[in-house]
């Protein structure tokens, strides 16, 4: 049975977005949204995680947890999905700047 997913891409190569598009709508640029089974979904998922390259991923489909919902990611982020006690938070990471300038007590 289908289900709905939403996919959110930054800075991947464009034979990606186009493989996207066959099975999900471009709602806004990045952001693909469409009702598939999970097996498409994860063949879906399997090509973006191995053309991803340089950019990011963030895929979002019903999952039978708290939330009714599940992340996963691909590339380089600074927000990262973390466990906590069965519920998915986000992590929120410096950037290398930030992390290197530490204030002085």
């Amino acid at each position: 049975m289908p289900s709905l997913l939403v996919i959110a891409t930054t800075a991947v190569p464009d034979h990606l977005r186009g493989a996207l598009s066959r099975w999900t709508s471009e709602v806004v640029p990045g952001i693909f949204v469409g009702a598939v089974s999970a097996r498409v979904r994860d063949q879906l998922w399997q090509a973006v995680t191995e053309t991803v390259g340089d950019g990011a991923a963030l895929l979002v489909h019903p999952a039978d947890t708290e939330q009714g919902y599940a992340l996963r990611t691909a590339g380089t982020r600074r927000r990262t999905p973390i466990d906590f006690d069965g519920l998915t938070l986000i992590r929120m990471t410096g950037t290398h700047k930030a992390k290197n300038e530490q204030s002085p007590l």
